[in-house]
């Protein structure tokens, strides 16, 4: 294989071209069967994404509160410093939540036809589950995340605990 075609990316450099230009998310590859990107965090995360692939998250900058739902119910919070990585199996529901100026790399399998990314809610109070948006994401680029965010916080139906009748706020304001 010829170096041209095996990207040499600079994190720290690409962080503060994004931090720059206000972006959330810089696609590095979309290749063969693999992707990664860097991502910004977003100040309102509140879903769990589940994944139809392994994950593999690197923290560049600042640290990361992964919130993630147990099999038994409930969530649970692990922590990734400055420099550490986590292992995300495929199935666990997942909420990277991190600050705006914080930066994490994060590598997985491009999606296959027909499996769909899921982005999940649960109510704020009483841990019920509150909607969830599919999409299948053929390319990284158009930023799943933000479009799922978009068509669930604009539902107020979507954000309304049909157990207890708490409305999630919506975060983005």
């Amino acid at each position: 294989m010829h170096p041209s075609q095996m990207p040499i990316v600079e994190l720290l450099k690409v962080a503060v071209e994004l931090q720059e230009s206000g972006k959330r998310v810089k696609v590095l590859w979309q290749e063969s069967e693999s992707l990664a990107f860097l991502a910004r965090g977003r100040e309102y995360r509140s879903e769990f994404h589940l994944n139809p692939s392994d994950e593999v998250m690197f923290m560049v900058r600042g640290s990361m509160d992964l919130h993630y739902r147990k099999p038994e119910g409930g969530s649970d919070i692990a922590v990734i410093p400055e420099g550490g990585t986590i292992f995300t199996p495929t199935g666990i529901a997942h909420s990277p939540r991190f600050a705006p100026d914080a930066f994490v790399l994060v590598i997985e399998r491009l999606r296959r036809p027909g499996e769909l990314d899921r982005f999940r809610w649960f109510c704020p109070a009483c841990d019920e589950f509150l909607h969830e948006e599919a999409v299948h994401v053929s390319d990284y680029r158009t930023d799943p995340v933000a479009g799922a965010y978009q068509r669930f916080y604009g539902d107020v139906a979507a954000r309304t605990c049909k157990s207890c009748g708490t409305v999630m706020p919506d975060e983005r304001l």
